[in-house]
């Protein structure tokens, strides 16, 4: 799936616990500006709905599980997060939705940017006519 990839973190582990450190520009491939978590979510509720232009994610979940679509116009995957050894990493112009969320899930989510509403498309059809501009634009330069 473009600009999203499952990465493992390095887990340490003895007789007290386990433990997992989560550095910025080293672990997750970005400075990390702001950290948000979502708690507390009916198994039928729908978050997200929306992509960022800029914002880069990694999403987290500490308990339990959940399911995340992302899509681009051309292709959409359903990752389910249930190891928090475990981190979904979602890029620019990527559609999210998080649903199925487990009885007592915790969603850690570590950002790139300070929240900022203009960079937030929440209509899809916006998205994917931006997108397509830009995915156009992104093989053009591989090219």
């Amino acid at each position: 799936m473009y600009n999203t990839y499952i990465y493992r973190f390095s887990m340490h582990s003895d007789e007290y616990g386990k433990l997992i450190a989560v550095e910025d520009n080293k672990v997750v491939p970005f400075l990390i500006k702001r950290i948000y978590y979502i708690f507390d979510v009916g198994n039928e509720i729908r978050r997200g709905f929306h992509s960022h232009i800029d914002l880069r994610q990694m999403l987290i979940c500490l308990h339990g599980s959940v399911k995340i679509l992302t899509k681009t116009p051309y292709e959409e995957a359903i990752v389910e997060l249930n190891d928090p050894s475990k981190g979904l990493y979602i890029g620019p112009m990527v559609w999210r939705e998080m649903f199925d969320f487990s009885t007592g899930a915790v969603l850690l989510v570590l950002a790139s940017e300070y929240y900022d509403e203009s960079d937030y498309i929440r209509n899809y059809q916006e998205y994917a006519s931006l997108a397509k501009d830009f995915l156009k634009q992104k093989e053009g330069e591989n090219k």
